[in-house]
């Protein structure tokens, strides 16, 4: 009798557990998608660069499998102005999710969220003289840190680029 009372209460709270970790995984999912679309949405496809300030941790290091290392904020942000969205640009890249690829994995330090890892897939488009074809198709991983209850973007891989 004992033990079907241990499995009872052990098994009640394993599910009160899991439904606490899922409500922070709802809002922590929720949060980091909305920050993809800032990235992305806005930043990246429409250059709209001021969004990056906002999210981007000051020691941010991105690694691209094929375009190296950028080591800092700054480097990231100036990349951005004076490549992708450089005026008068004659083809435009954009991004998209891959919306059923977004994984978030939340990391905790004693039990309270400090950060998470989102990873996930994306696929880009060249959009020239209004005509847009398919890039390439790529992996990514972000790792997101938790700071005065704010999320900034720490730290980016970018790898498996590849064209169909």
């Amino acid at each position: 009798m004992k033990q079907l009372i241990f499995f009872i209460l052990f098994f009640f709270g394993i599910g009160l557990s899991l439904n606490a970790q899922s409500e922070s995984y709802s809002e922590v999912y929720k949060i980091l998608k909305a920050n993809d679309s800032l990235l992305f949405d806005r930043a990246f496809n429409k250059c709209e660069t001021q969004y990056l300030d906002q999210f981007i941790a000051n020691d941010f290091e991105f690694y691209h499998d094929l375009a190296g290392v950028l080591n800092s904020k700054q480097q990231f942000i100036n990349t951005m102005r004076e490549g992708i969205c450089k005026p008068n640009r004659t083809t435009r890249s954009t991004r998209e999710l891959v919306n059923e690829s977004l994984e978030i994995f939340i990391l905790k330090n004693n039990g309270k969220i400090y950060g998470a890892l989102q990873n996930g897939v994306h696929k880009f488009f060249e959009t020239t003289n209004n005509k847009t074809i398919e890039g390439s198709t790529a992996k990514f991983s972000h790792l997101w840190i938790l700071e005065n209850n704010k999320w900034f973007l720490k730290r980016v891989i970018s790898f498996d680029h590849h064209t169909k």
